[in-house]
């Protein structure tokens, strides 16, 4: 118990620095493919500033792993994390620390219990549209049968991509562009069944508020009804008593002068 509160503990303490990184890792990440005449000093530390961000969020799951009460089973629940920290050792391409950071970013920002589905939902949205235009924009700009050539040209693709309707005026031509398509295609779809299921649920619960609220209007005017009834039989039974009473004999004033 102790061990849980401790992690509980690290998590809660560590989750703003770690957001604040990730808005570092974007910043780090976005200027290099964005200014294309960038000095090769400013592009060093963007990729300096984005090995630091990886390597904070995997010092996270270590320690987390260390404070876990049971550190097998926290690896076998948390292996998709595991693997996020691994990734970029095995081959330090640009785009696995992309991937590794958002996954790293993603899982870590689903343990906020200040953190509703919807603004997760409508984060993962902005951010894979932001990140997906600025991977395919990265490898699909030097390409010469390539035609996203531009950040503007990046946004729609990935937009026409993620809401999966594809209109076909840009298209990846590369193979690391197509694979990219491929995973933005993927959750674009998951998001939309998220998104989709979200909003069925808001209903469903409504619903069920207003049938509930239904119901006790219906029991309270049920009770309301029942104390009529009683209260009509109450009376029914004091008037059929009184009919079947002794009448006691009121004095006539004139009566008595008469006696």
């Amino acid at each position: 118990m102790k061990d849980e509160s401790a992690q509980a503990r690290w998590e809660q303490r560590t989750q703003r620095p770690l957001l604040a990184l990730a808005v570092a890792f974007t910043v780090a990440y976005a200027v290099p493919i964005v200014d294309s005449a960038a000095s090769p000093g400013l592009i060093h530390a963007c990729t300096l500033a984005e090995w630091v961000v990886w390597a904070a969020f995997a010092a996270d799951y270590l320690v987390r792993l260390a404070l876990a009460p049971r550190r097998r089973d926290f690896a076998r629940r948390h292996w998709l994390d595991l693997c996020a920290v691994i990734l970029p050792l095995l081959q330090p391409l640009r785009l696995l620390r992309l991937v590794s950071t958002l996954l790293l970013v993603g899982r870590r920002a689903r343990m906020a219990s200040q953190i509703r589905l919807t603004t997760y939902v409508g984060g993962t949205v902005i951010g894979l549209l932001m990140f997906g235009s600025l991977a395919v924009l990265s490898v699909e700009r030097d390409s010469p049968d390539g035609n996203i050539r531009n950040l503007g040209d990046a946004v729609w693709w990935s937009f026409t991509t993620m809401t999966t309707v594809g209109y076909g005026d840009h298209a990846p031509t590369t193979g690391l562009g197509r694979m990219i398509a491929v995973g933005l295609m993927l959750s674009g779809i998951a998001l939309l069944g998220v998104v989709t299921a979200n909003i069925a649920a808001w209903f469903i619960a409504r619903f069920e508020k207003d049938d509930v609220e239904e119901r006790r209007q219906t029991a309270a005017i049920e009770a309301l009804a029942e104390e009529v009834r009683a209260l009509r039989a109450e009376v029914a039974s004091l008037s059929g008593g009184g009919r079947h009473a002794v009448p006691v004999p009121v004095p006539v004033p004139g009566e008595e002068r008469s006696r």
